[in-house]
């Protein structure tokens, strides 16, 4: 494999990211290939401090239209610092959210519209769009209801949300899978996590191939 391959994990808060990162990045080392773990927003210096902007919890007033341009201020920073050089060089990167989750958040659930959403990340990422997504989809009650029961976790502006507002990301995430299809995958994240990364792992291990 001689250029790396960019891997996206997206999905509603509590949905299982974090975890699957995590295994995924073990299967792809014992296979021989460099993983990278990463996240957005975040993921270098820079980007770290814009998601420190973005979702510090005392930040309500925070207009949509700002929150949308920071995340894709993030992003931009993120790809020339992190996510590029590691597939030059021919590492799978795998990453914690990426442009699906700004078109589902602040395209959908914010109300901007994915159209606008989206103009402002092309200019962003220049064209880099990941070779696979995987959409973890499950019921909002679901995933706050994990949220809460895990006490070190994160808690954050967005998780601070009502249902309302994480039902209509979920809208969002479905309707951009729709959208895609040949480049989303979705994966029932109702289910354990061993379902889940089986799941994961042969739609990952076939781009690999």
């Amino acid at each position: 494999m001689s250029k790396g391959k960019f891997i996206t994990i997206e999905g509603g808060e509590g949905s299982g990211k974090t975890t699957l990162i995590g295994r995924l990045a073990d299967r792809i080392k014992e296979k021989g290939y460099e993983a990278v773990t990463t996240r957005e927003p975040g993921g270098s210096p820079i980007a770290e401090a814009i998601r420190n902007v973005i979702l510090e919890r005392s930040h309500t007033k925070m207009d949509g239209r700002t929150e949308a341009l920071l995340y894709a201020a993030s992003r931009r920073q993120h790809l020339v610092e992190i996510v590029v050089p590691a597939i030059e060089r021919g590492a799978v990167v795998l990453c914690d959210r990426f442009i699906d989750s700004s078109l589902a958040y602040q395209g959908h659930a914010r109300g901007l519209g994915m159209e606008a959403v989206w103009e402002i990340n092309r200019f962003a990422v220049d064209d880099c769009m990941p070779d696979l997504t995987l959409f973890l989809d499950l019921e909002p009650e679901a995933g706050l209801a994990r949220i809460e029961a895990n006490a070190l976790r994160e808690v954050n502006r967005l998780d601070l949300e009502g249902l309302a507002f994480h039902r209509k990301v979920r809208e969002g995430y479905l309707e951009v899978a729709g959208r895609f299809p040949e480049r989303i995958v979705t994966i029932d994240a109702m289910r354990s996590p061993e379902f889940v990364l089986e799941d994961a792992w042969r739609y990952l291990e076939a781009r690999l191939g």
